[in-house]
């Protein structure tokens, strides 16, 4: 689908909405400064940025991927959007890589990486898979042979979603779909047992086409985005995302980039990180939002 006709969706949702009465997220720009561009992508073999997570493993460094058709490999970002390292998983396909997060696994006081092949623009697949793995360090050997495939089905069918966040208070993963005139959350609860994992639809969230989001490491703020907004939450105390995310968001500052589809907050919570695919010959730019 063209971002034109994307833009047309979502401005026709946001029509609808007024229509029936329902209120607009409140914008709020006294939260995050506005976006600095920190840096270009200029790699070639990473066109289609469509994830964005901070590593926790190597600092000051981001992990990024291709989505679909592209081959399996995760790029390791410095804070100018330079490429430093890339990984090869061995012996899979990306049938549609999504996003990427990161947080607690199998081991203790180890870093997971958790790459979402979610995508599905035509609702064909009935399974998603998750590949979690113990997130590399930059010196690592370049191809990656170890690592967990988590077989995950929707409760309600197939849908497209572009969003996979993981919550380090529960160690729960959380999907949104993409879609919907409301879109869906959906949880994976933690330990992840099982031969095929259930993701349960928890509430329907009244914005659409999402494609990209973060909990924050503290697990106390989220991001959503789409292709022209920036939606933000913050807990109050301790409730769950769930009961988070039933709140109203409010909007944040959005530079406007060639198609958005990635979102992550920084290690240190003192702000967050978008990057675009790469469109109409314009190299994508890095940009970083600093909290005020």
């Amino acid at each position: 689908m063209t971002r034109h006709k994307i833009i047309s969706k979502i401005l026709f949702f946001s029509l609808f909405l007024s229509l029936i009465g329902c209120k607009a997220p409140e914008k709020d720009y006294s939260l995050f400064e506005k976006a600095v561009a920190v840096g270009v992508n200029k790699n070639d073999k990473l066109e289609e940025a469509s994830g964005l997570i901070a590593s926790q493993r190597n600092p000051d460094l981001l992990w990024t991927h291709n989505d679909s058709g592209n081959p399996a490999h995760i790029f390791l970002l410095d804070k100018e959007a330079k490429t430093q390292k890339t990984f090869k998983l061995s012996k899979i396909k990306n049938r549609d890589w999504e996003d990427i997060t990161i947080g607690a696994g199998p081991k203790e006081n180890t870093s997971y990486l958790y790459i979402g092949d979610i995508g599905d623009n035509i609702g064909l697949y009935d399974i998603k898979y998750i590949y979690r793995l113990v997130e590399p360090a930059i010196d690592d050997d370049e191809k990656i042979t170890e690592f967990d495939t988590l077989i995950v089905k929707l409760d309600d069918g197939s849908r497209d979603s572009e969003t996979l966040m993981f919550d380090p208070a529960s160690k729960n993963l959380y999907i949104v779909s993409k879609r919907e005139s409301e879109v869906r959350l959906y949880e994976i609860t933690h330990p992840f047992d099982g031969d095929t994992l259930v993701a349960t639809k928890k509430i329907s969230i009244p914005l659409t086409y999402i494609n990209g989001g973060s909990i924050s490491f503290d697990g106390k703020e989220v991001l959503l985005r789409n292709y022209d907004h920036i939606y933000y939450w913050k807990k109050k105390g301790d409730e769950s995302i769930v009961e988070l995310l039933k709140t109203p968001p409010v909007e944040i500052p959005y530079s406007r980039e060639p198609q958005g589809e990635s979102i992550g907050w920084a290690l240190d919570n003192s702000g967050f990180y978008t990057l675009s695919e790469n469109a109409k010959g314009t190299r994508a730019k890095l940009f970083y939002y600093k909290r005020k």
